[in-house]
């Protein structure tokens, strides 16, 4: 077997017949460092880092209103003369609280999506105001929530195991630790 050097890896050698019948049509990259080698060569290593700063945006505001949430919401579903939720309460709380975080995180994760994506032939946004002014002068405020019901039926249950998970670990620790 032979081996490749790093220098090897940033470029992306050509592809045989062969290689391409396993693309998939319209398949740019064969699979992340691919991806990343290629990026890294046509963008250099801002290219990398493409919408970073509306991730930092939809992560803060996102982060914030989920575990501010799922505390409310632990409170209000615990039962009188108890300290915690139960399990139920727990579930219930932890889907509520990715349902929310998503709420707020999607209009900045479309932004962020449209300027990973601009670049691949003509750059189109200059950055992340006038992708957010362009996006919602052209397609309306509606843009800003497209994927908003996927990803809130994609966080429900999915957090509810978070949170079941997370409540049991921290309960088995504490029971370790006493």
């Amino acid at each position: 077997m032979r081996r490749r050097s790093l220098a090897s890896v940033a470029v992306a050698p050509t592809l045989s017949p062969a290689h391409s019948a396993g693309l998939v049509p319209g398949t740019r990259y064969r699979g992340p460092l691919h991806c990343l080698a290629t990026v890294a060569r046509e963008e250099g290593l801002r290219g990398l880092y493409k919408g970073s700063s509306a991730l930092l945006f939809r992560d803060g505001h996102s982060f914030a209103t989920y575990f501010l949430s799922y505390s409310i919401l632990c409170e209000w579903l615990t039962r009188a003369g108890q300290s915690q939720p139960d399990v139920l309460g727990v579930l219930m709380a932890g889907g509520c609280a990715g349902v929310l975080a998503w709420a707020v995180a999607t209009p900045m994760d479309v932004i962020k999506s449209r300027l990973q994506a601009d670049g691949q032939g003509q750059q189109r946004y200059r950055g992340l105001l006038h992708c957010v002014v362009t996006s919602v002068r052209e397609e309306g405020p509606r843009v800003l929530f497209k994927g908003l019901t996927l990803n809130c039926c994609r966080a429900f249950p999915v957090n509810m195991v978070v949170f079941v998970t997370y409540e049991a670990a921290l309960r088995l620790t504490r029971g370790l630790l006493e």
